[in-house]
């Protein structure tokens, strides 16, 4: 570790442990229903628009305003939303059946049109890091049947569309016909049928809502939600100390410890189905600068268009080391991109075991019996110890000669830059309901008219995988859906597409007295905190 960042590092921790000493004699007020609740996220949403971007933040907060027609439960298993069932009719046709008595923020009736118009918004979005559209293309066609029913067509058999209508929002289509993106930001298209009323938005600093007393589900037991974006971990943990937020997510393993042992909090943790894992720039022009000869200067190729260099760093990761040094413990070594229990997954995937020689051994093969140089771009304020587990990557790859520079930058400033293909290894975590879909997403060849690749940063394409992704997403019996992904999994990770490196643990903190059912997408919501 450099010996500014061991400075600036044992500095905030000195803060923190300063603050704790000073903080524990305060008894702060337990929130009870009907208070303000306060929380403080982990990251910065790039916008309040709900179909601007598919990131984890963005979703997170758009989820308190606005619901899908399919909902996920805390385990990860499909439930109903604004839809109250959804069967195929034919193989190309999907009926959904919508919930009635629904009104939205502005006291308008939620209908069939709405959906219509929801589920057309996320192609006429521009200049969008990360697209939903991934979860509409499969759609040729909307069929309104009445005020509360609609008929979806599809080309060609789609066996996982629950999946798809779980990732889209229903705005109204009465306040955002003619909306930009700017209009949800500045609150004017903030109408939805969530659990909670816009209130405002101070970019880069906090949101505020307020309870939706005619909401059609599971009311909230907040009069008022304030939730505020606190990017750096030993920030939001001060101000859980200080009692000026009730719950934080995300809190640094080396806090954990003093936080269950103080009798004012209590703290909830759970693996999660968020695999990390590091993007390869496969595209790459021989001559981009991310790629350097050892002693610096041009190399003159993208040394990752070769399968054995691919291979030598995935031999060269050490990832029980990098669960050890960079998250203290608090994940575990990946072998593919879903988590256990998920479709697709392959048990007889393992990680892959750390062999230095061979990995040296493959780089000479490949022709750099001196290594290279390469430039790894992570996030330092979106996963759990991101900008340390780049400089775990970058140490363990030094010993197989291969010489690291480190970019680290809040993940506002890194998604845009990863979607212009400014990196040689990028850090990405992603959690998912099936590795169709991740691969879709992630590793399917990039193409517009079928929403595939949206996040495939290092433009990867094989045939085969497509076309075993292709085989499971139009398959309507799960055992042949997951055979399919399955293998399309075990392909993809065998070419060292990505080189997985681990899943990490979820946790939150908050006040004594609050509940939450932590959940398998990591995700905090407002309405399933409880107090006790």
């Amino acid at each position: 570790m450099p010996v500014i960042r061991r400075t600036v590092v044992a500095l905030a921790t000195a803060l923190t442990a300063a603050f704790v000493g000073l903080a524990s004699p305060v008894v702060h007020a337990q929130p009870k229903a009907g208070d303000e609740l306060k929380i403080a996220l982990s990251y910065d949403p790039s916008s309040l628009d709900p179909h601007f971007a598919a990131s984890a933040g963005n979703i997170t907060v758009s989820s308190h305003f606005f619901d899908c027609l399919v909902q996920v439960s805390p385990e990860g298993k499909y439930v109903a939303g604004l839809a109250v069932g959804w069967r195929a009719i034919d193989p190309t046709t999907w009926e959904i059946k919508l919930r009635k008595d629904v009104k939205f923020h502005d006291g308008s009736d939620f209908t069939a049109e709405d959906v219509q118009f929801s589920l057309e918004r996320p192609a006429k979005i521009v200049n969008s890091p990360g697209p939903f559209t991934s979860y509409t293309k499969s759609i040729t066609s909307i069929q309104v049947v009445d005020s509360h029913t609609l008929r979806l067509k599809t080309a060609e058999p789609y066996g996982p569309m629950p999946g798809d209508l779980s990732s889209i929002f229903i705005v109204s289509k009465k306040a955002a016909g003619n909306a930009t993106t700017e209009d949800f930001n500045s609150g004017k298209a903030m109408v939805g049928t969530g659990p909670y009323v816009f209130g405002s938005y101070k970019r880069g600093d906090s949101v505020s809502m307020t309870k939706n007393a005619n909401y059609w589900g599971q009311k909230s037991a907040w009069d008022k939600v304030t939730i505020r974006f606190v990017t750096a971990d030993a920030a939001r943990v001060a101000a859980l100390l200080a009692g000026d937020v009730d719950v934080v997510e995300a809190v640094p393993p080396s806090d954990l410890p003093r936080l269950k042992t103080d009798a004012r909090l209590s703290v909830q943790q759970r693996t999660t189905w968020r695999t990390l894992f590091l993007h390869l720039n496969h595209s790459a022009p021989d001559n981009s600068p991310m790629f350097t000869a050892k002693g610096g200067g041009p190399l003159g190729k993208n040394p990752l268009k070769d399968a054995r260099v691919r291979e030598a760093l995935s031999k060269g990761l050490n990832r029980q080391a990098l669960v050890q040094t960079s998250l203290e413990g608090f994940g575990t070594p990946a072998a593919q991109i879903v988590a256990p229990g998920i479709v697709g997954f392959n048990p007889a995937l393992k990680p892959e075991a750390y062999d230095l020689e061979g990995a040296k051994k493959l780089l000479a093969d490949a022709g750099y019996p001196n290594g290279f140089g390469i430039t790894v771009v992570v996030p330092n304020n979106r996963y759990i110890g991101d900008d340390q587990v780049g400089q775990t990557v970058g140490q363990l790859w030094s010993r197989i000669g291969v010489q690291v520079k480190l970019e680290t930058m809040p993940y506002s400033t890194y998604v845009p830059k990863m979607k212009t293909g400014e990196f040689g290894v990028a850090l990405l975590g992603w959690g998912t309901m099936g590795a169709d879909f991740g691969l879709r997403t992630l590793l399917g060849t990039p193409d517009a008219t079928k929403g595939w690749g949206t996040w495939n940063w290092g433009k990867y394409s094989n045939k085969a995988v497509d076309d075993l992704v292709h085989a499971a997403l139009q398959s309507t019996d799960p055992a042949k859906r997951d055979a399919n992904a399955r293998e399309a999994m075990t392909l993809a990770l065998k070419d060292y597409a990505v080189l997985p490196t681990h899943y990490q643990f979820a946790s939150w903190a908050m006040k004594k007295g609050l509940t939450y059912a932590g959940r398998i997408d990591e995700f905090t919501f407002a309405n399933l905190i409880k107090p006790e």
